[in-house]
């Protein structure tokens, strides 16, 4: 919500400051968004650059969801640092990011992909050597929670049982202070009843589908982001000042 406001707000200042101008608000807009995306591309690059970092040569990486730019930064980054490793990513019920896009764009730049359904996560750790569990974030509270896609808690906690560090990707959101401050949205229960038209259920039966579940700071090994890695209690810091900071 907070970056497709800002997205909003500031393609309105652009159209009137190119009409003030006498100029075409449609290409003023065009032109500050590429400007806007290619700012976000270099600042989650670093991210990448970061996280690939951590991932150990010849390793195994599980993933949740499908976390934007850093899916293809990551692996720029460990092209550049000549890395190479597994990943399993889990499917993502009940929209499957993880089987539709994260997995697709490891293996079709030559990653060893494998696709687990979301209730195999144990039995993947367990059994086929998982190092590390990373995932993106839709919010991160300068109180170390973060807000992922369904699914994630729960994921979390494994990982802090079979002793898999967890590191979660993206930059701390400023106005939200805790957890409270995150708001989680209820979306349409018929994808969880039904998948491509087909029911998976009798007519009688209802669903619930809360889009993101919230990690508190405890099952956190670290927040990547553009200064560096914040242990998640620490992560107030990040806004301190523009120093690099490792933790």
């Amino acid at each position: 919500a907070n970056r497709y406001g800002q997205i909003t707000y500031r393609c309105a200042e652009v159209a009137k400051e190119a009409l003030a101008a006498g100029k075409d608000p449609i290409q003023a807009i065009v032109e500050n968004t590429v400007e806007s995306l290619n700012r976000r591309y270099s600042t989650m690059q670093i991210v990448g650059d970061h996280l690939a970092e951590l991932i150990p040569q010849g390793g195994t990486i599980l993933t949740q969801c499908f976390g934007e730019t850093i899916i293809g930064t990551v692996i720029r980054a460990a092209r550049c640092q000549n890395k190479d490793f597994k990943v399993f990513c889990a499917e993502t019920r009940p929209y499957l990011q993880g089987a539709r896009l994260t997995s697709g764009c490891f293996a079709q730049m030559g990653f060893d992909t494998t696709v687990i359904t979301d209730n195999m996560v144990a039995y993947a750790m367990e059994r086929e050597g998982i190092d590390l569990f990373t995932s993106a974030a839709d919010t991160i509270a300068r109180d170390g929670h973060i807000a992922n896609k369904i699914g994630t808690f729960q994921i979390a906690i494994l990982a802090k049982y079979f002793g898999i560090p967890y590191y979660v990707t993206g930059i701390p959101d400023q106005d939200k202070h805790s957890k409270d401050d995150i708001v989680i949205e209820m979306r349409d229960p018929q994808q969880v009843l039904s998948y491509r038209g087909i029911p998976n259920t009798v007519p009688e039966v209802k669903a619930i589908y809360p889009s993101f579940d919230v990690v508190p700071p405890h099952l956190i090994s670290g927040v990547v982001t553009d200064k560096g890695v914040y242990v998640p209690y620490l992560l107030d810091h990040y806004f301190d000042s523009d120093v690099k900071k490792f933790y």
